[in-house]
């Protein structure tokens, strides 16, 4: 397989699985039942395009932040294959990660949060956005940003139509595409763990 379309389609999984586009449409609805349609839409839009401009800021200014802080790609990777495999766990017992979880009050608007951070822009999410960017060069970033713009137009219709989603996909459906989307994450995530690792290891000074 061509390599950049094998990490188009890495990213593409990892993004989706650990944004949840089904999972999180039950929480958008929760949260904006009592609105009208327009303003659902509305919302959605705001939180999506916010989802997105945090998302790209990391993915492209990853390797700028690392040194910046003297941060090491390794020690990213290590990071993230953690928080994402915690993520991951959670879900694979039917229950959305505290990391992906807000429990401000809703005095500000939703679309910023918690729908657009933590929701969807959270730390694993940044994580996996900054490791897939820092992998490669500048063709790397554009394919990992245009495939989360991607997976954000996905997002965008589940919310609007998730009445109808929640409908069709129901509870049962609804708690097995969270688990399904769990185990991947938890798998990505010793993924990332095992190569920051393996990183780490070989550039340790007492390698020899």
């Amino acid at each position: 397989m061509n390599p950049l379309l094998e990490h188009a389609l890495s990213v593409f999984m990892a993004f989706f699985a650990i944004m949840n586009p089904v999972a999180n449409t039950a929480v958008f609805l929760g949260l904006t039942n009592d609105t009208n349609k327009i303003e659902q839409r509305k919302i959605a839009t705001r939180s999506l395009i916010i989802t997105f401009l945090v998302i790209l800021l990391f993915a492209v200014l990853g390797k700028t932040i690392f040194h910046l802080f003297g941060i090491s790609l390794p020690a990213l990777r290590i990071t993230g294959g953690i928080l994402v495999f915690l993520i991951g766990y959670h879900m694979l017992q039917g229950a959305n990660s505290k990391l992906h979880t807000a429990k401000e009050s809703f005095d500000t608007d939703i679309a910023v949060s918690p729908l657009a951070v933590p929701l969807l822009a959270g730390p694993g999410t940044i994580a996996t956005a900054m490791n897939y960017s820092a992998t490669g060069g500048w063709l790397e970033i554009v394919i990992t940003v245009f495939t989360f713009l991607a997976l954000c137009f996905i997002t965008f219709f589940c919310f609007i139509y998730s009445s109808k989603i929640l409908a069709y996909v129901g509870k049962n459906g609804l708690g097995m595409v969270t688990r399904l989307m769990g185990l991947i994450l938890a798998v990505i995530g010793v993924q990332m763990l095992i190569e920051g690792l393996n990183a780490a290891i070989h550039i340790s000074p007492f390698t020899g």
